[in-house]
Parts: structure tokens; C-alpha cells; sequence
């Protein structure tokens, strides 16, 4: 039976070399952020039968625990540098513990992004993640820098994990390739770190989020953070390919409101629209312009033609939602 420090050796401790001064091994890990540059911290937790089904896949599980901490710096514009992980386990299945540890490091790999520690306990089974990165001062895409008359952009395409959930638990009836389309959306999200250093970099981008509990409810929080509203277009919202196919009212709610899509929502001055449009190029992250920031505070949502729509939408709330 592997112990505690076995399983930490065998499927998380690398030999390969990293950034960090001090990796695992010692009771801290020491970083040393580039010279003048500020650190990015951000946590995310996943727990099983709330964010995932019981069963799940573990290698596909091991690349969306990361891959939504790593949307979280995408969003701020920073490189990411080093994580953490605090694994609580039912038992430890060494199967189980080299796939995810495989779909985990693949990522991390990608995005030369070093695990330098954490903890290991038995319970429920509950994946924690800390994820630092780096950025200049002055750099940060904040959700409180919105500036009225900016354009609202997406990136990617928003809808189709909410469609694979609805699948899953067989709200809508999708036939095998539809499933599976989109729920490799659901599982493996890609997070668009090489967006988010483009728009901070450069500058061209002022707020930013990721889209993690649905569009409407996460562009609350920039228009609450920096006191404006929006005006966007439900009908421009970049559909995903398997939700596409679906009609146009289950189009627009899982496009507005539907979570997990881990995409970028920024505004940028219109001044800058064709650099976003070459920085989403170069990125390989397709971006869109869906509506304007606004002076007047709320969110309206219109559809193409520019009628305004009355939609009962609203953002995923842990503690609001069964």
C-alpha cells in the first residue's frame, strides 16, 4: 500500500529541472519572481458530484483541475510560473494516480508551469490548486478598469460544456458525436494564456475575466467592479460547434449563462480593435465583438436586430444552486 510520501514521490515529485529556488521536499517551496515584476496568485478547488461526476476520467480531470487555474491568470495577463496542489483522496489507486498525475503534468508541461508542493490527505475526494504567476506592474487586466464607450469581447466559443452537462443529466437529448463534441469542451477546457499575455502585454485590453459561472454573471462582476453597464448582442455570442446545431432559445441561455467555458471576457477602446483581432491570431484564440461598455449601470441584452431581450438569466452560484 503506497504511504503518503511514497505517492507523492512516485506520481508528483519530477526530476526535471524548474524556476522555483526550492521545490517539493522542505515544509515550504521558495519562488523567486523575476526582477520588478509582481506575483499573480490565484486558487481553485474541484470537488467530486459538485464540479465533477463521480468516475470521472482521471487524466482528463488531472488537465481541467490546472486548466482553470491557469484561466485565472489568463485573465490577469500573467505568465504562469508555479503551482500546488492539496489532493484529498479515497484511496490511493496507483491507476488512477499515474492518469491524472499524466493529464496534470501534460498541461502544466505546456505551459512551463512547475508543481513545487503541497499535501496529500484521505477523504472525499477534492482537488485544490494554488497557481502563481508573474506580470509587470501596471500590467494586470483588472475587472475594475472598464472604461464606458470600450468594446465587450469573447474569446472562443462559449455553451458547449453547459450542453454536454445538459446531455449528461439528459435535460436535452444529444446524439453520441454531439456528446462528445461537447464534452470535451466540458473536460479539457483550454485556457487562453497566450490571450491573456497578448492583451496585457500590449496593453490593448482594459478589464478582463474568465468565463467560469457563465458570461452574464462573471461581466457582472467587471460592471460592478467598475461601475458601468453593458449592452451586448446574445445573438453574436460565439456559439460552440455542438451547440450551434441546437435551437436558437437553448443557443442563447447556455451562450450567456451556461459556465465552465473558461474563455476570456475584455474590453478594449475601439481604437485597438485590429490589434485584438491579430493578437487573437497569433494567440490561436478566435475573439469577438459582442457589445459596448456602458455609462448608465446594468446589463441589457439584445438580440440581433437590436431589440432588447427579457431573458431570466443569471450566473452559477455555489451556494444559490442545487
Amino acid at each position: 500500500m503506497l504511504s503518503e510520501f511514497d505517492l507523492i514521490k512516485q506520481f508528483f515529485q519530477r526530476s526535471r529541472p524548474g524556476t522555483a529556488a526550492l521545490g517539493i521536499g522542505d515544509d515550504c517551496a521558495l519562488l523567486a519572481p523575476a526582477p520588478g515584476m509582481q506575483m499573480a496568485i490565484s486558487s481553485d478547488m474541484l470537488v467530486e458530484n459538485r464540479h465533477f461526476f463521480a468516475g470521472a476520467d482521471a487524466r482528463m480531470l488531472g488537465h481541467k483541475c490546472l486548466a482553470v487555474n491557469l484561466s485565472d491568470l489568463a485573465a490577469m495577463g500573467a505568465r504562469p510560473v508555479a503551482f500546488t496542489l492539496a489532493l484529498a483522496l479515497p484511496a490511493a489507486e496507483p491507476a488512477w494516480l499515474g492518469e491524472f498525475a499524466a493529464g496534470l503534468f501534460a498541461l502544466a508541461d505546456l505551459h512551463d508551469c512547475e508543481l513545487i508542493g503541497g499535501d496529500t490527505t484521505k477523504g472525499p475526494l477534492t482537488i485544490c490548486i494554488t497557481i502563481f504567476g508573474e506580470l509587470a506592474p501596471g500590467h494586470a487586466l483588472r475587472r475594475a478598469a472598464a472604461v464606458a464607450g470600450d468594446d465587450l469581447w469573447i474569446s472562443g466559443t462559449l455553451g458547449d460544456a453547459r450542453l454536454a452537462l445538459a446531455g449528461y443529466r439528459k435535460e436535452v437529448a444529444l446524439d453520441d458525436a454531439a456528446q462528445l463534441l461537447a464534452g470535451a469542451r466540458m473536460h479539457t477546457p483550454s485556457p487562453r494564456v497566450a490571450l491573456g499575455l497578448a492583451l496585457a502585454g500590449a496593453r490593448l485590453a482594459h478589464a478582463a475575466i474568465d468565463i467560469s459561472d457563465g458570461l452574464v454573471g462573471d461581466l457582472g462582476h467587471i460592471l460592478a467592479a467598475s461601475r458601468v453597464g453593458a449592452t451586448f448582442d446574445v445573438d453574436a455570442l460565439p456559439a460552440g460547434p455542438a451547440l450551434a446545431a441546437q435551437p436558437q432559445a437553448l443557443r442563447r441561455r447556455f451562450c450567456a449563462a451556461g459556465g465552465d467555458d473558461y474563455e476570456l471576457c475584455f474590453s478594449a477602446a475601439p481604437a485597438q480593435r485590429e490589434a485584438i483581432l491579430a493578437a487573437g491570431l497569433a494567440s490561436g484564440a478566435a475573439v469577438t465583438r459582442v457589445g459596448t461598455i456602458d455609462a448608465a449601470p446594468g446589463l441589457r441584452l439584445v438580440d440581433a436586430r437590436g431589440q432588447a431581450l427579457d431573458l431570466p438569466l443569471a450566473g452559477f452560484d455555489h451556494f444559490a444552486s442545487a
